[in-house]
């Protein structure tokens, strides 16, 4: 299967019977990244009776009556459903032998999100995680930059990921209360994002961290929040590098700004997701941007370039580029750099750690 070619990749991905769990934006994502791929998206399963006809009315799908009824149709399943769901939903899934693309948090705690990943592993199927910022092409560029050693010794790291779409007293979701979204709200969320970044990037884990939490409104309607709304961390890389992260759902006219800076003996380099064409460079005599041009990327980051430059490409590139990724690895392939589940755990086991660390004032050891 490994040696498929890629007329061969293609005409796997449109044999793919491919169903949806859950509603709303995400599902809409991945939905189109499914038929961006040319597998075929046969159906979907949200909460609840109505919810699933306006899905499947969105999508222009049928409408299943379970969750297990669309998995035995299917050779992989998505996940797009509220946090609680997911352990049991991807569960039932590996269990009947079908591939499976889980929304992160995997499971609203590290051992749960644990026992999923050694099931995927155990498991012939795949199990992917979208950390889709992974598959921009400056990621990809800025990884390159790291491996071949153009950074030098990592010193320092900065990251922050910051929106707004929790702002106001008024804002509310169902990630807001802990019986559906779980224990942790902001990190789990997009922090998750930002640390999986970090680490895939600077190609070294974080060892050991203390956090701070914050809640900006008690109460959001009728619904008592103990959730956070902003973390504030202080990390301490593998290499002895230290550095500071900042998450944040309340930061006024942020929308999506995720950012992350690693700094080096050689040089320097920031990624900001709002700017995904773009790679910053610095060294102390000059510093430069290194815009998404075939001719100066890596392999890696030009095989994810697909339109000339000039031509943006942005979330919904990256999120199509994972799933092709994952779908290639379901027709054999090995894909680099593909999310799996035990990177969904690793995220989950850093949340668990970002929680204690704010409950006890503590430095917390993340067992990298």
């Amino acid at each position: 299967m490994s040696q498929l070619n890629s007329q061969q990749v293609a005409l796997a991905m449109q044999e793919l019977k491919v169903g949806v769990i859950g509603g709303g934006f995400m599902a809409r994502t991945h939905a189109d990244a499914i038929r961006r791929a040319g597998a075929q998206l046969i159906g979907v399963r949200s909460n609840g009776e109505q919810s699933t006809q306006r899905a499947a009315a969105a999508l222009g799908v049928p409408a299943f009556e379970s969750v297990q009824a669309l998995i035995e149709q299917c050779d992989v399943i998505h996940i797009t459903s509220p946090n609680a769901l997911h352990f049991e939903q991807a569960t039932a899934a590996l269990e009947a032998g079908i591939s499976v693309v889980c929304e992160k948090p995997l499971a609203t705690n590290a051992h749960g999100a644990k026992q999923l990943a050694d099931l995927a592993a155990r498991s012939t199927a795949v199990a992917s995680v979208p950390f889709v910022y992974r598959f921009h092409p400056m990621v990809r560029q800025a990884r390159a930059h790291v491996q071949e050693g153009k950074l030098g010794r990592l010193l320092t790291v900065r990251g922050q990921y910051l929106q707004d779409w929790m702002h106001t007293v008024s804002d509310n979701d169902w990630r807001v209360e802990p019986a559906l979204g779980g224990p942790s709200r902001a990190f789990a969320d997009i922090g998750s994002h930002l640390v999986d970044l970090l680490e895939f990037i600077a190609g070294e884990k974080i060892v050991r961290l203390n956090a701070t939490t914050s809640i900006a409104h008690t109460h959001r309607g009728a619904v008592a929040v103990d959730t956070e709304d902003a973390a504030a961390l202080t990390v301490q890389m593998a290499s002895g590098a230290i550095g500071t992260l900042m998450v944040s759902q309340v930061n006024a006219g942020r929308k999506n700004a995720l950012t992350i800076e690693l700094s080096g003996e050689k040089s320097a380099l920031e990624f900001q997701q709002e700017k995904p064409e773009e790679l910053w460079i610095g060294k102390p005599e000059i510093s430069s941007v290194l815009s998404r041009q075939a001719a100066d990327l890596s392999a890696d980051a030009a095989r994810l370039s697909v339109v000339p430059a000039g031509h943006p490409m942005g979330y919904l590139d990256a999120f199509a580029a994972f799933v092709a990724d994952t779908y290639a690895a379901i027709a054999g392939k090995a894909p680099n750099g593909l999310p799996t589940f035990a990177d969904g755990a690793r995220a989950c086991q850093l949340t668990d750690a970002v929680l204690e660390s704010a409950r006890t004032g503590e430095w917390v050891a993340t067992n990298a």
